[in-house]
């Protein structure tokens, strides 16, 4: 094969996030409300036979909603030489089989290692992207994650514990860059721990902090404070888990730069038209 038929056949390979292919697709949720799952994993759930879904981090209300028609499994507490087997045998039986995870599979979703080993039993997948729930958090909050001269990075983690170790844990890191909008995942049970260190660390106490419990859930909850305050806010509330922490001044709304977006300078071009055009007029 020459190299542009090689280059032809890998074209033909290739797809987008929005193209539906042969395959399980391993499809984002979002992170909770049924309105925010993409239309494309709207159609795929419709005509699912099977569902193999995430819980109680999946919203009841989707899985009615979308599921009506599809056998629901529930993933929780199913390790992969149970999950694969029958994930690879409705698929080879001719069901269409979706992968439902919470938020977007590429975020903490452990999908990589399902699609592998289905890729094993030759079961092709891929990826239907998600909402992921620091974009809802965001939502909820009326603030962007990026702000001009307030917050130029984003940084998606999670703290130390049985993933990661001590040294492994870089949110001190980037909470120290100053002009980052930290989202820490998986963290609602070690808020105290997390602000602790950052106080032990030498971060100011009056960095705001914003914990958003299951948002865009119905029981959706919206807890803010600082470095020194939200943990007891927290711990008043009880939250432990499905909640989203978010640090840095960005969770305000406030203190930032108009963009040169809408500066002088992007309008100077249709301005100046319509001066010429007004003087010619004239």
């Amino acid at each position: 094969m020459s190299g542009a038929d090689a280059d032809a056949a890998d074209a033909e390979d290739r797809y987008t996030a929005g193209d539906v292919r042969e395959g399980i697709p391993f499809v984002g949720a979002g992170p909770g409300d049924p309105g925010l799952l993409t239309v494309t994993g709207k159609e795929l759930l419709e005509t699912a036979d099977l569902v193999v879904h995430a819980g109680s981090l999946v919203n009841s209300e989707l899985l009615e909603e979308y599921c009506a028609d599809a056998e629901l499994v529930n993933s929780v507490g199913k390790d992969l030489e149970e999950l694969v087997p029958l994930m690879a045998d409705a698929y080879h039986e001719g069901r269409a089989v979706v992968r439902l995870h919470s938020g977007d599979p590429a975020i903490y979703g452990a999908a990589l290692e399902q699609m592998d080993a289905l890729k094993a039993e030759d079961v092709p997948t891929y990826f239907v992207p998600g909402v992921t729930s620091s974009f809802a958090a965001s939502a909820t909050l009326g603030t962007q994650l990026t702000l001009n001269e307030v917050a130029n990075h984003v940084a998606f983690t999670r703290p130390q514990g049985k993933t990661l170790t001590e040294d492994e844990d870089h949110i001190s890191d980037f909470v120290g860059m100053g002009d980052v909008t930290t989202c820490i995942y998986l963290g609602t049970h070690a808020v105290r721990e997390t602000m602790d260190r950052l106080l032990a660390e030498g971060h100011d106490p009056e960095i705001p902090v914003a914990v958003v419990y299951h948002a865009s859930w119905p029981d959706e909850d919206v807890i803010t404070g600082t470095i020194g305050t939200i943990a007891d806010e927290v711990e008043k509330a009880g939250y432990r888990a499905s909640a989203l922490v978010l640090i840095g001044e960005a969770v305000t709304g406030a203190g930032y730069e108009r963009s040169y977006l809408y500066g002088d300078w992007a309008n100077r071009g249709s301005n100046d038209s319509e001066e010429t055009e007004e003087g010619c007029s004239d």
